[in-house]
Parts: structure tokens; sequence; C-alpha cells
């Protein structure tokens, strides 16, 4: 038998909207009032929903959720949920796709823009009183090739923010349907040919083993010379040591990074010590309506399963 009520466990930061929507039959617990993860884990039995944005939710975890029905992932990427031991123990998952497309893809275009027209240096120099010694001449984007690796909501958004600023654009994702893309963006055979004729690609794939790493030294030197790489999706998409090579080199203008592995990254990340790599600490989705609604759908998510349905979002709905 349901129970009348549900016991609820929220992240650590979430807008109230969701749970407040759902507050008629759930108890709240937020995750950050656990000191460490055992003292989680010998509490986790107790749960019969977790609503969860970059929080681990393994097997052990899952395994020991004795009670659990769903975990609503706050937000598209569910790299963080082991699918599988959910779908053993018989717990749905579901996410919040295209909720926070629009932020996501102009946190890229911004990255872009950034890079481009190199506002961190020129930033730079105003703050320090060396406003003569940036008088430096940048590109425009107009009549450039945009390259998206991966064309699924968050892209085809991109795509038409950037067919706007009068750039060209393409797209490799052999799962996409070329119907499916907005007029003007065309779509290429091969990774080779994407990095081959873009000027600038951004990421926006989901991580998964085929796309583990998927981004080279080949790949980034094919961009050469003036070449920008955007990522806004999962760092291990992109060979982090090989970006670095490629920035050291000068094969690359630049990069606009938003997403580390791990997170936050070290003071020594490789990264840091260049100047025309602008970086963002994952924040890309972080706007107050993309935030609204992911903590909406997610919460809704919740009240299905619930209600006693499954979700139209659970990425394992039909095993159930």
């Amino acid at each position: 038998m349901t129970p009348t009520t549900w016991e609820l466990l929220l992240p650590a930061e979430i807008n109230p909207s969701g749970p407040e929507r759902i507050s008629n039959f759930t108890t709240i617990t937020s995750i950050d009032k656990y000191k460490d993860r055992d003292a989680l884990l010998e509490d986790i039995d107790r749960f019969n929903a977790i609503i969860t944005r970059t929080d681990r939710i393994d097997r052990e975890l899952i395994k020991r959720a004795s009670n659990l029905e769903i975990i609503s992932k706050h937000g598209v990427g569910v790299d963080n949920i082991d699918i599988n031991a959910a779908t053993e123990h018989n717990v749905v998952v579901s996410n919040t796709p295209g909720v926070n497309s629009r932020a996501v893809a102009e946190h890229a275009i911004t990255l872009l823009l950034t890079v481009r027209r190199r506002i961190r240096e020129a930033d730079a120099a105003v703050r320090s009183e060396r406003w003569d010694d940036h008088d430096v001449a940048t590109d425009q984007v107009l009549n450039d090739t945009l390259g998206l690796f991966g064309c699924g909501d968050i892209g085809i958004k991109v795509a038409n923010l950037v067919t706007g600023l009068g750039m060209d654009c393409i797209t490799y994702d052999p799962y996409i349907n070329e119907g499916d893309l907005p007029a003007g963006v065309s779509t290429v055979e091969t990774p080779e040919d994407l990095f081959d004729q873009a000027d600038a690609v951004s990421i926006h794939t989901p991580l998964t083993p085929e796309t583990r790493g998927a981004v080279g030294a080949d790949e980034l030197a094919r961009l050469a010379p003036e070449g920008i790489l955007i990522n806004t999706a999962r760092a291990e998409v992109v060979n982090q040591d090989a970006l670095a090579v490629a920035l050291e080199d000068n094969t690359l203008m630049g990069a606009g990074i938003d997403v580390f592995s791990p997170e936050p990254p070290a003071t020594d990340h490789p990264l840091m010590e260049f100047d025309n790599v602008v970086m963002t600490p994952h924040v890309g989705a972080q706007t107050t309506e993309a935030l609204r609604d992911a903590s909406l759908e997610a919460a809704e998510n919740v009240r299905t399963v619930y209600e006693g349905g499954i979700p139209e979002t659970a990425i394992n709905g039909d095993t159930f």
C-alpha cells in the first residue's frame, strides 16, 4: 500500500516552486542535512523519492534505498545516476529535457563571443589601467561556420541563435533526423568533417561510452589555426590533456568551458594558465527561468509516480 505521505530527498539548492507544488503529499529533507555520505546512506531507506541535480546516485545508494520509487533528475544529463541499478530495483528514473535548453544555448553563444572578441583580456586591461595596451582588432562571427557536436534540444536552439547572427551552422549527430533541423542547418557524415569545416565547434552531446573522449588531438588539430572550442555539455567528452596541448601550441584561438571533471577544478588545472580560455562554474543552465521550470517539472515527475503513473520523460520507463 502506497503511504499517504512520501519522504522526499532534495538537492542542497533548488528553486522552491517544485517542492511547494507537491508539498501536499511530501515531507521534505535536504541532502545538506547529512554531514557526509555515510550519514546519508544510513538514512536513505526512508525515502520514497529523490530529486537530484549533480549528487551521485550510485548502485550502493540505490540498493540501500529500499523504499525508493523514483529518482527525478533536475536537468537533462543522467550520468550521475546508475540507471541499470535503478532499473534492477524497480526505481523509475526521469529527467527534465528541454527546460534549460535556451539557457544553455545562450551560455554557449556567450562563451563563443567572449572568446572571439577577447573580452576577458579586454576587461583585465581596463581594470589594471592598461587601456592602450589592448588596442586589438578581433574578427566578427558573421559568415563563420559553427559546428555542433551533437544536436538535441540545446543544439537546435544554438543553431537558431547563430543563424540569427549570420553564421552558417553544421552538425554531426548520427541520431538526428535531418528533417528536425532548423532551416539552414546541414549535417556532416563524420566528426572529422565537422572539425574540418567549422570555425568553432560547440559540444552538445550527452556523455556515453561512445562520446567519452571523442574530441581529442586529431579533432582539435582540424580546427586550426583560428578555431574555438566551446563545451557546455560534459567535460569528459573532450580530452582535457589534448585541449591543453592544442592551446599551448596555438593550434586553437581559444576555448570556452563551463564543465569540468572533477568539479570544481583544481587550482593547477591545465586550462587555468591560458588567457584565451574563458571558464565558468557549470552555470550554463542557471537562469531564473530554467531553474524554476526544472524544479517544477522534476516535482511533477514525482507526482506522476506517486499517483501510479510513469513520467513521459522516464529514462527506463519501458521496463515498467
